[in-house]
């Protein structure tokens, strides 16, 4: 089975509405005033990378569940809530872009950056102590956070200002979950700041490299595939999206979930919030 059918599979499982802090039944697609967005080109090349990387949230979360085995709080709460939320929010996402933009071919396209994100999400990429794996974790939900409240300051459509406002309240939820395993694991594995800085430190560098940079390309390629791996055309594309979400990074609410799990003297901690602030944009951004 390929990728797109099992997601169309995936699609059809029963979530419980009480476990989910929304649903996909609370946003009335029919309602979204498409003349605000149709012809925002970076808002797509936006939201449909988004939507390619949420929707592929499955895969790293049964990943997590081996990485954490007999930890059965944990596993229990990625198998029950985590995966059923990002994976809500892949749906919710890609049904936006179906919605405003029809002819583009979402499938297709998740295929394609599913053949090349899909091989980077293994077991292998995770750090091989729990306490560390979760620090990273706190860095990927900060990107996801950030992410969200940047985009709900950009919208001004309705519908979508309450889905990026949605998933950018269940990612600061998600962050906390993490952040307070992380705790745990810390101490029982007397993690000290130089070894929590560099897991951080390497997962930033990932979340750079990897995931909004495929995402973003395979969008591009969909729609521009004569340019297809032409580094000069991708960047006066995309170029444009990325600096448009630069500006609206919430800087401070960023520099202080990536520091948290540092545990840094508060004194130490306010001197280095203002110049990591001025430098936020670049963190999860080429």
């Amino acid at each position: 089975m390929d990728r797109v059918a099992f997601l169309h599979r995936k699609r059809r499982v029963d979530y419980s509405s009480s476990a989910l802090p929304w649903t996909l039944e609370s946003l009335n697609f029919a309602d979204i005033d498409i003349a605000r967005v149709r012809h925002n080109e970076d808002l797509f090349l936006l939201l449909c990378s988004a939507s390619f990387v949420e929707s592929g949230s499955d895969l790293y979360t049964h990943n997590l569940i081996a990485h954490f085995d007999g930890d059965l709080e944990l596993q229990s709460w990625l198998r029950e809530h985590w995966e059923h939320e990002e994976m809500q929010h892949g749906r919710a996402l890609a049904g936006y872009v179906r919605h405003v933009w029809p002819e583009f071919d979402w499938d297709t396209g998740f295929q394609a950056f599913w053949n090349d994100y899909g091989a980077l999400c293994t077991s292998e990429q995770l750090e091989p102590s729990r306490g560390l794996e979760l620090a990273a974790r706190c860095v990927v939900e900060t990107g996801t956070a950030s992410l969200y409240r940047a985009l709900n300051d950009i919208v001004d459509e309705p519908v979508l200002k309450q889905l990026t406002n949605n998933i950018k309240s269940d990612e600061v939820r998600h962050y906390k979950h993490f952040y307070q395993a992380f705790v745990r694991y810390r101490e029982q594995e007397r993690l000290g700041r130089y070894k929590i800085f560099r897991a951080v430190l390497r997962r930033v560098n990932e979340i750079r490299n990897e995931d909004s940079d495929i995402a973003l390309r395979h969008v591009f390629n969909q729609c521009y595939p004569q340019h297809k791996d032409d580094k000069a055309e991708f960047q006066k594309v995309a170029g444009p999206a990325q600096a448009l979400l630069r500006r609206h990074i919430p800087a401070e609410m960023t520099v202080k979930m990536l520091l948290k799990p540092l545990s840094l003297p508060p004194r130490l901690q306010q001197s280095l919030e203002k110049p990591l602030a001025r430098i936020s944009e670049r963190l999860f951004l080429n």
